[in-house]
């Protein structure tokens, strides 16, 4: 054990020394793989700060349902009872509420001051209607179910239409969704990009310490001895760029915070971006090294076997 400590704790420390003998060239690397990594972390601090806006907030699908024009006023309201045996299957709490068309029409007066306007009709146009609202709903996975209910309500002798005002919940849900999608395909894009970068960068180190290679083996130094310093060295290039892209990203976040703000308080909100929590942070520095270690295995495994 503590001789495999001391060949790796070597590893480590030959690594740091190559890294400072030519730090300009090092930090230049860092830039561009930290450039590759910000643009997928900053979709992942987006999707966890919007992910919860989806998932844990608070659900009320309302139904409304409008009787067709010609349904007599006590086939209108005989329906009521059919009404809350549908919704009710849901197993949610739910408030039935009848809606004259008489009501319906005086409301639609004092809300909109168009009295003149809807004087000119003549005859009210507004069907009966009824109003069914749920509670009790956590996500959007459970606002799903009220599609089926819905298509039961349409299927009502007398019903004209049924809306659903939570249709919205299912088009976040689907924009997120398309989101990630997005999210992975720039992941992996810029995944190779990294690894192309660190394979060239240790490419490069491999050449430039071949006579130090070549030396190192004809005292007994075995492969895995010589290739040990360049996985290190990849693995630091991705840990490194990693923290680099992560404090860009927080950075960021604020510029973007007075911006939210301003748009939150039209919709009486205060919702900001926040930076990663630790566990998504640390897996994302471990994929950074990941990757930087990865680069670094091809590269060493390609052009060393040309040094023998």
């Amino acid at each position: 054990m503590n001789s495999w400590l001391r060949h790796h704790g070597f590893a480590l420390g030959d690594a740091f020394r190559h890294l400072f003998k030519t730090p300009g060239n090092f930090l230049l690397n860092v830039l561009v793989v930290s450039i590759a990594l910000a643009l997928p972390f900053a979709g992942m601090t987006l999707l966890e700060n919007v992910r919860p806006v989806s998932e844990q907030l608070a659900v009320e699908p309302e139904i409304s349902i409008f009787m067709a024009m010609d349904t007599p006023r006590e086939r209108a309201t005989a329906i009521a009872p059919e009404i809350r045996r549908i919704a009710q299957e849901a197993k949610h709490p739910v408030k039935l509420e009848f809606i004259p068309r008489e009501k319906a029409l005086s409301t639609l007066k004092n809300k909109t001051g168009l009295d003149d306007a809807i004087s000119t009709l003549g005859a009210n146009p507004l069907p009966d209607a009824y109003v069914v609202k749920m509670t009790g709903f956590q996500n959007d996975g459970d606002a799903k179910k009220i599609k089926a209910i819905v298509e039961k309500l349409q299927a009502i002798n007398g019903v004209e239409y049924v809306q659903m005002d939570s249709a919205w919940v299912e088009r976040l849900a689907a924009l997120l969704q398309v989101m990630r999608l997005i999210l992975i395909f720039l992941a992996t894009t810029l995944g190779v990009v990294v690894v192309a970068v660190v394979f060239n960068t240790i490419r490069l180190q491999v050449m430039t310490q071949r006579e130090e290679i070549e030396v190192s083996r004809l005292v007994g130094a075995t492969d895995s001895f010589i290739c040990r310093p360049f996985y290190y060295t990849g693995a630091l290039l991705g840990l490194i760029a990693g923290g680099v892209a992560l404090i860009a990203v927080a950075l960021a976040l604020n510029p973007l915070n007075a911006a939210i703000a301003d748009f939150a308080r039209l919709y009486a909100s205060e919702f900001r971006l926040a930076p990663l929590d630790l566990v998504p942070t640390l897996i994302l520095l471990a994929a950074s090294a990941f990757l930087g270690l990865l680069g670094a295995l091809l590269s060493v495994q390609r052009h060393l076997a040309r040094l023998h």
